[in-house]
């Protein structure tokens, strides 16, 4: 090595150790820091074990199962989500433990290939809505969310109810059964309720998607519980946050009208400390349900939690790509830290508060210092493998040595062990032992990650956020695959099996639309009830049986209430060993059937049966609308042997609200809420139409009409039946 060299190595190195003792301080002051959390977090978690735990049983699901079902509003803000948006809205409709919600879906005027998607699901499900933005986009997510608030309002005011609360999610979340109850429990107590959010475990070589897992678990897992309870404030993540009606309220008189600011790139962030600055209440919530089916794709791994690994959250799936990575990053810190301080400031009167805003900053410091002490480290295990490798090599003097350096590297060592144990156990509660590994190579490669979003975050504040030109900076999402997605119609079915062809479903559409085709099917004998029953059961995955309505045990009447059967249009028709088996002619989601077990206190299976059968059961059992004349005939009949009559009966076969519906009078959306709120041992469903405003008292009478016509002709059906 030549002398020049061999000088500058020497200056290079003098220079090293004095950046190493820097970086030492500066190293040491964040790792007291975050010791400082750690030992309050510990310390009340042990606290809380001895005195609290140890004489109270931990709330479980049945505890929110009691509150009453408050109407709850699903915000969705969506921009080119097409695959994501509509597996999302569908999974969400068809899952989730809970009734009384309508899920509103943000979509643009330029993007029709998401408003497609949105509209299959809506024909599927009745309480998904789409709306559409007054402007193209991209335009701001805080912009999309205040084009839904105005569709939110449109929508109580014609449903004629006031939602309690409203949650927000992305297109690509993957959330709790039991999260609409948590809210509903909480609700309208607390104004800003957020519950963890635990990101899908990608593949173990892709570290820069595995660094959320790690971020994400202890930052939910043990920080944002510790600034609850010592400030009171809780940041939203975007997702997974309720906002009740108050909060919104409050938000629309601090923007001038305007729920959301359209400028903020983290529009939830700010939130968050407005309210809290106003004086709302915030919390965070970690509730653990019992029931395995209740948590949301839940991981299965050796050394999970069995506790924390069925908490109720949001599952999602994050950027792997590394510029992906660094472009989502980037935007938070943009939002969080220079537009948080651009706006929000500090508190003036709460230091806990400031302390904790520090915290949410101090990335523009730590960020880069991780990477620069990284940088070190490398350094000096270049010299010494170079030293190792090269027995003529020159040897310098270590440059860590001398007492201070010495003493603050020790010192160091250990606060890094205590934060390498802190992220792998909060990463292995949930995620099991492989993960929590995991979690020792990702530390370095996220320092990376976070440095580069760091200098991204500098650009787009400079040149974009801070002159507020700033557009929805999205990344691309993935969902995970539906297993029971129902792929087929039953328009599809029925010419695949030849007994219709595709131009007569095209002209009979056509004539009476899709609505009625079914039963106008039916009606021209081109299909059986029973046929047409089988055909729709195989789409959803059911049975499907032949019944005669009238000729049912009446202890199996006794075992379904009245409200319950005419709330749901079904009729029981059996037991298999503890189960009650219930008639419908559509198929009730999941979510249906879990209600009307705990209705009635035992398991429940549905059968699908032909039309007109449900609603000839509930007119004789439930209603007693029946004539005698057209009851004794229609107990001549065979279910099996004199189908076809029964069928031509049935198919005059109507409730109120089908018949509603049909005639376009009430759109299923507004139906749906309805039969949520009625009470059928509290009056008529046409009355109490009129009293909401969903229909007017002329429609009402022109649907009666219609249905007394309908019975006539049914009627008419059975007048060569013997008596």
């Amino acid at each position: 090595m030549s002398l020049w060299l061999v000088d500058a190595t020497i200056h290079v190195l003098y220079a090293l150790k004095y950046v190493a003792i820097t970086l030492c301080l500066l190293m040491l002051a964040m790792g007291i820091d975050d010791l400082f959390l750690d030992l309050i977090y510990w310390t009340r978690r042990s606290w809380r074990y001895w005195s609290i735990y140890r004489d109270n049983p931990r709330a479980n699901e049945e505890r929110l199962y009691q509150a009453r079902e408050k109407p709850l509003a699903v915000m969705v803000p969506a921009w080119q989500e097409v695959g994501v948006v509509g597996q999302m809205a569908q999974l969400m409709a068809s899952t989730m433990d809970y009734e009384n919600y309508q899920i509103f879906v943000g979509t643009y005027p330029n993007d029709p290939e998401t408003q497609a998607e949105v509209d299959a699901v809506c024909q599927s499900f009745s309480n998904v809505h789409k709306v559409v933005t007054v402007r193209p986009g991209p335009t701001s997510k805080a912009d999309c969310l205040n084009n839904i608030i105005e569709a939110i309002a449109r929508f109580e005011k014609a449903a004629g109810i006031e939602f309690a609360g409203c949650i927000l999610h992305d297109a690509e979340d993957v959330i709790s059964p039991m999260e609409l109850r948590l809210y509903n429990y909480l609700l309208p107590d607390k104004d800003l309720i957020q519950v963890p959010v635990y990101p899908f475990r990608p593949r173990w070589y892709q570290l820069s998607g595995g660094h959320y897992i790690d971020e994400f678990s202890e930052y939910h897992g043990k920080d944002v519980l510790i600034r609850e309870a010592m400030c009171g404030q809780v940041p939203s993540a975007g997702v997974g946050t309720c906002f009740s009606r108050r909060a919104l309220a409050h938000l629309r008189e601090l923007n001038d009208g305007i729920t959301f600011d359209i400028w903020s790139l983290t529009e939830d962030y700010d939130i968050g400390f407005r309210l809290h600055e106003s004086g709302l209440s915030c919390v965070f919530v970690r509730y653990s349900v019992e029931r395995d089916e209740l948590s949301p794709r839940r991981e299965h791994a050796h050394g999970l939690s069995m506790r924390d690994s069925k908490v109720i959250c949001v599952r999602e799936h994050f950027p792997t790509a590394l510029g992906a990575v660094v472009r989502q990053k980037s935007r938070w810190i943009t939002g969080i830290v220079f537009q948080g301080y651009q706006h929000l400031g500090w508190s003036r009167t709460n230091w806990r508060l400031n302390y904790f805003l520090w915290r949410d900053r101090r990335g523009l410091v730590a960020y880069p210092l991780a990477l620069v002490a990284t940088l070190l480290m490398l350094i000096l295990a270049g010299l010494w493998l170079y030293a190792v490798l090269s027995p003529q090599a020159w040897h310098f003097q270590s440059i860590l040595g001398g007492w201070l350096l010495e003493t603050l590297l020790t010192i160091n060592g250990l606060l890094l062990v205590n934060r390498a144990f802190q992220r792998f156990y909060f990463v292995k509660i949930y995620y099991g032992w492989r993960q929590g590994l995991l979690s020792f190579p990702r530390m370095l490669w996220s320092n990376l990650v976070n440095f580069l979003a760091n200098v991204r975050a500098w650009k787009l504040f400079f040149t974009r956020a801070r002159h507020r030109t700033f557009a929805w900076d999205k990344t691309t999402h993935d969902f995970p695959q539906l297993d029971d997605a129902v792929q087929v119609s039953l328009e599809a079915l029925l010419i695949e099996d030849g007994v219709v062809t595709a131009s007569d479903i095209e002209r009979i559409g056509v004539e009476v639309g899709a609505r009625r085709l079914p039963r106008e099917l039916i009606a021209r004998d081109l299909v059986s009830g029973a046929t047409l029953a089988r055909l729709e059961a195989r789409r959803r995955g059911i049975a499907s049986v032949e019944i005669h309505p009238l000729v049912l045990s009446p202890a199996l009447i006794d075992a379904l209430p009245r409200h319950v059967a005419l709330r749901y249009a079904t009729l029981p028709i059996g037991e298999s060993g503890d189960s009650l088996i219930i008639a419908t002619e559509i198929a009730l989601s999941p979510v249906a059937i879990g209600a009307i077990g705990r209705r009635i206190k035992r398991p429940v299976e549905q059968r699908l049966v032909p039309l007109g059968r449900v609603t000839l059961g509930l007119r004789h059992w439930y209603l007693g609308e029946l004539g005698d004349v057209d009851r004794d005939r229609l107990l001549e009949l065979d279910a099996d042997a004199d189908a076809a009559r029964l069928d031509g009966y049935c198919a005059h076969q109507y409730l109120l609200g089908e018949l509603l519906l049909e005639q376009g009078l009430i759109t299923p959306s507004l139906f749906g809420q309805a039969m949520i709120d009625f009470d059928p041992e509290q009056g008529r469903l046409g009355d109490f139409l009129v009293a909401r405003g969903m229909i007017e008292s002329n429609d009402l009478e022109r649907a009666l009409a219609l249905q007394a016509d309908h019975r006539r002709q049914a009627a008419r059906s059975l007048e060569d039946v013997a008596v």
